[in-house]
C-alpha cells in the first residue's frame, strides 16, 4: 500500500478529517472507482453526472454501454446511486444498472428559466435516476421542519413528509446563481444536489462523485457535514474545484503504485 513511505489509506483519511472533501488527481471514472474499492472506501451514497452524449462532451456510438461499464465498477460498493441525464438519455438506463443496485425513483429537476432560440418546445428540465441496494436507508427526516421531527421521534406520524420527485431550482444562467458560475460549462445548483444528499445519507457519510466536474457535490457535502470524494478527468475542472473548496488535489506520486495495479 505505501508509495515512497506514504500510506495512501492514511493519507486521505487524513485529508477527509482535516477538510471533510478530498480531490484525486486527473483520472478517468472507472480508475477513480476501482481505486477508491482497492483502497476500502465503501460510499454511502454515489453522484454520477456525465455529459450527455451531445453537445459538451461530444458524441460517441457506444455511450450506453461506456456508461454502464464504469457503474459495474461501484455497484456492489455504494449504497445509493444517482445517474444524471436528459431524459431521452437516462431512459436507456433503468433496467439496464446491475445488480445489487435497484431502481427507486424518477427524479426530475425543472426549471423555468431556460433560454432558448428554438421556435417550438423549449427544454426546461434533466432527469436524474436514483438506485439503491435493497438495505439502504433513505432518510425523509433530514427534510423535517421542528414539530414534524418530535411527532416523528415519537412516532406519531402517520404520513412522512418529504421532497417530492420534481425539484425546481433555477437554471444557473445570466445573473442567475452568478456566485456558482467558476467556469464549468453546465454547472448544477447547489440547491438540487441539496435534496439528493439529505435523502440519501447521514451526517459524517461518505459522499463519491467520480465525474466531478466543478465539485457541486463537494460544495454540498462542506455545507451538510458529509465526507467526500472528488475525482474528474480534467485538470481544468480540477484546478475550479482546487479554487471553489480551497483544497489542494491529493499528489499523483503518493496514488502512482495503485494506480499501476488497477490500470
Amino acid at each position: 500500500m505505501k508509495k515512497n513511505g506514504t500510506d495512501p489509506k492514511a493519507f486521505i483519511d487524513n485529508l477527509l478529517e482535516k477538510d471533510g472533501v478530498v480531490v484525486l488527481p486527473p483520472m478517468e471514472a472507472k480508475e477513480s472507482m476501482r481505486l477508491i474499492t482497492q483502497l476500502g472506501y465503501a460510499p454511502q451514497m454515489t453522484m454520477l453526472d456525465p455529459w450527455y452524449n451531445r453537445g459538451t462532451g461530444g458524441v460517441r456510438e457506444d455511450y450506453v454501454e461506456y456508461i454502464l461499464e464504469i457503474i459495474s465498477n461501484i455497484s456492489d460498493n455504494t449504497n445509493h446511486f444517482f445517474l444524471w441525464g436528459f431524459p431521452e438519455i437516462v431512459a436507456q438506463f433503468i433496467n439496464r444498472v446491475p445488480s445489487p443496485l435497484e431502481f427507486v425513483c424518477w427524479l426530475t429537476w425543472y426549471y423555468k428559466n431556460n433560454p432558448s432560440v428554438i421556435r417550438g418546445w423549449r427544454s426546461s428540465q434533466q432527469a436524474c435516476l436514483h438506485y439503491a441496494t435493497s438495505a439502504a436507508k433513505m432518510y425523509p427526516e433530514n427534510f423535517f421542519n421542528a414539530q414534524q421531527q418530535i411527532r416523528f421521534e415519537e412516532s406519531n406520524m402517520r404520513f412522512i413528509p418529504g421532497p417530492t420527485s420534481v425539484i425546481e431550482e433555477a437554471l444557473l444562467v445570466g445573473f442567475v446563481g452568478k456566485k456558482e458560475q467558476l467556469g464549468h460549462p453546465s454547472p448544477k445548483p447547489e440547491k438540487v444536489y441539496e435534496k439528493l444528499v439529505l435523502m440519501s445519507s447521514k451526517k459524517n457519510d461518505l459522499i463519491y462523485d467520480p465525474m466531478a466536474g466543478g465539485g457541486t457535490t463537494g460544495a454540498v457535502c462542506k455545507t451538510l457535514h458529509r465526507k467526500c470524494i472528488l475525482s474528474e478527468l480534467s485538470d481544468e475542472y480540477i484546478k475550479i474545484i482546487e479554487k471553489r473548496l480551497k483544497i489542494k488535489r491529493v499528489p499523483s506520486k503518493i496514488l502512482d503504485g495503485l494506480k499501476l495495479e488497477v490500470a
